[in-house]
């Protein structure tokens, strides 16, 4: 099992923290992973990329045009990071606007469970639901436990699943 995976966001949306699930699934696998990202202005809410590669890859980063799978956690980044994506892969989006690829309005989901922290794993769920990640539900969800603190890790447990019942 190979898979290139980009994550794009903005700064407090979790990003890292979905790049950490993606890395642990992958080592739930026994698979080797690699990850690096790219902070520029996070914390002032500025674009951030993660790229993860599950498989025998040699670099951390991905080429554009290679990744086979790209998960967007605001629309807005698909022009930046769009053409990281190949023509054939898979593109999540947290939107309710739709397009070339699959989407779900995860941040409003998130606010109907009461907490916006839960947007990335809504879009982590639904990616999983519809077969776009190289893990099964039950993978993602060891690696949620082992990854989460224990504040935090039924609350995570629950944007997930309700991700993976937005099956698209």
């Amino acid at each position: 099992m190979k898979q290139q995976i980009i994550i794009s966001g903005l700064g407090g949306q979790g990003v890292l923290f979905v790049t950490r699930l993606l890395a642990q699934a992958g080592l739930e696998m026994g698979l080797d992973v690699l990850t690096s990202e790219t902070h520029g202005m996070a914390m002032r809410g500025g674009t951030v990329l993660a790229h993860v590669k599950v498989g025998g890859f040699k670099s951390p980063l991905i080429r554009k045009g290679s990744a086979d799978m790209g998960l967007y956690l605001v629309r807005s980044n698909i022009p930046i990071h769009g053409d990281f994506v190949k023509k054939d892969g898979y593109r999540v989006v947290n939107t309710d606007q739709s397009g070339e690829y699959l989407f779900v309005d995860a941040t409003n989901q998130a606010r109907g469970m009461g907490s916006l922290l839960l947007t990335n794993l809504i879009l982590l769920g639904y990616a999983v639901a519809n077969k776009a990640l190289f893990c099964d539900a039950e993978i993602m969800r060891k690696a949620i436990v082992k990854v989460s603190n224990s504040k935090n890790r039924e609350l995570n447990l629950s944007g997930f699943e309700k991700g993976l019942a937005l099956k698209g």
